[in-house]
């Protein structure tokens, strides 16, 4: 098992057990306490999908600490399903994402389901295609990560990630940004 992987499942653990946040082992691999990126901890039980939350890009100081609130924010956080019970702990599987930066999409003939995730945003235009310059506006976003099950064309990789924004594709304009993963079990 990687390490991030081994450590997603001790901070999920430990935090369904005693409510308590762990800090990555000393003699974690550097590369990981040195190192700075958004990353994504999926969850799932007897193969299906548990709980799956993450960052795109860093707020915390390392990978590692990124993966362990990450890991706990999707056991106890994902709307979808309720907080992770200290029963179901033998159950769980985890897998780890490392994301790349996101790149904006000019043309999507760059964007490829299997091999780059996308985020969609909403921009700050009205449907008659007037700005919006009323402090008030937040752009609604969607994430979807590459190479999910049954996610197959690039249409339908961002009609999924509009609808989990909350976006109408055809009347709010929107940007696409891609990115690839390293993708740990």
């Amino acid at each position: 098992m990687h390490p991030l992987v081994k450590l997603a499942k001790s901070a999920v653990k430990t935090y369904t057990k005693e409510g308590k946040i762990i800090s990555p082992p000393k003699d974690f691999p550097k590369e990981f306490l040195e190192k700075r990126a958004g990353t994504f901890v999926t969850i799932t039980k007897e193969g299906k999908l548990r709980g799956c939350i993450g960052t795109y890009l860093p707020i915390r100081e390392n990978i590692a600490k990124e993966v362990i609130f990450n890991a706990i924010a999707a056991a106890t956080e994902d709307w979808r399903f309720g907080p992770v019970r200290e029963e179901e702990l033998p159950y769980l599987s985890f897998v780890v994402y490392i994301l790349k930066e996101p790149e904006l999409v000019r043309d999507i003939s760059e964007l490829n389901p299997k091999k780059y995730g996308i985020i969609v945003k909403t921009l700050p235009i009205s449907e008659n295609g007037k700005i919006i310059l009323n402090g008030k506006f937040i752009p609604k976003t969607g994430l979807l990560l590459p190479d999910l099950e049954g996610v197959d064309t690039v249409e339908k990789q961002i009609l999924i990630a509009c609808k989990k924004a909350g976006i109408n594709p055809e009347k709010e304009k929107f940007l696409i940004y891609k990115f690839s993963v390293e993708k740990l079990k």
